[in-house]
């Protein structure tokens, strides 16, 4: 229930959307396009791409209005639709091969004990003090577009979009185990992305 003078919720914009009324979803759309947008570059991993996942996405929203129910929050009914617009974009064009950054993971040897050495694993430490902050900017969305997809589309979920395990499981249709899993995975795999470039322009 919306308080007088206040903002109605998402949920309140939604049942009139529902109703028949387009300035509500108007409103919805102002409220969620800058976020969806970035969403839609992130998990397409092309700004020209972007614009068609979005417009796709607040169609099939718009569409789909009646069968929100309000069993989850609209926010995530919204990415769920989102997410889904964006992987139906991403298998409808021809992915250019990345080399993907599984090699980067770290390495333990029959011991149990981390390969790196001391001096490397201090590197990993400072890595984000020894490369520029633009330089980092860049290298970090080269490595977002060459994780695994598997593991690319919890972590932008979870770290970059900022949604909770739970609702990151929500969209994508996975246990909240599986969902923490990929995303250290994806964290791991970045980190040591990362560690490289700083190893090898040290």
């Amino acid at each position: 229930m919306d308080v007088p003078g206040s903002e109605p919720s998402d949920e309140a914009l939604a049942a009139r959307a529902a109703a028949g009324d387009d300035l509500a979803f108007e409103a919805l759309v102002i409220r969620y396009q800058a976020r969806i947008y970035r969403l839609a570059t992130r998990m397409v991993g092309s700004d020209s791409d972007a614009p068609d996942v979005v417009q796709n996405a607040f169609l099939q929203a718009y569409r789909g209005l009646a069968s929100f129910r309000g069993d989850s929050r609209f926010s995530t009914w919204l990415y769920r639709i989102a997410t889904n617009a964006a992987l139906m974009h991403r298998r409808g064009r021809s992915r250019r091969p990345v080399e993907s950054l599984e090699e980067y993971l770290p390495r333990f040897d029959s011991d149990g004990l981390h390969c790196a050495t001391p001096e490397e694993i201090q590197l990993a430490i400072h890595v984000e003090d020894r490369i520029d902050r633009t330089r980092l900017a860049s290298s970090a969305r080269e490595a977002l577009d060459r994780l695994p997809e598997m593991y690319r589309d919890p972590f932008v979920l979870r770290d970059l979009e900022e949604l909770s395990t739970a609702e990151v499981g929500e969209v994508l249709g996975l246990e909240p185990a599986t969902v923490r899993q990929r995303v250290h995975r994806a964290r791991l795999m970045l980190r040591g992305y990362l560690n490289h470039l700083v190893t090898v322009n040290a």
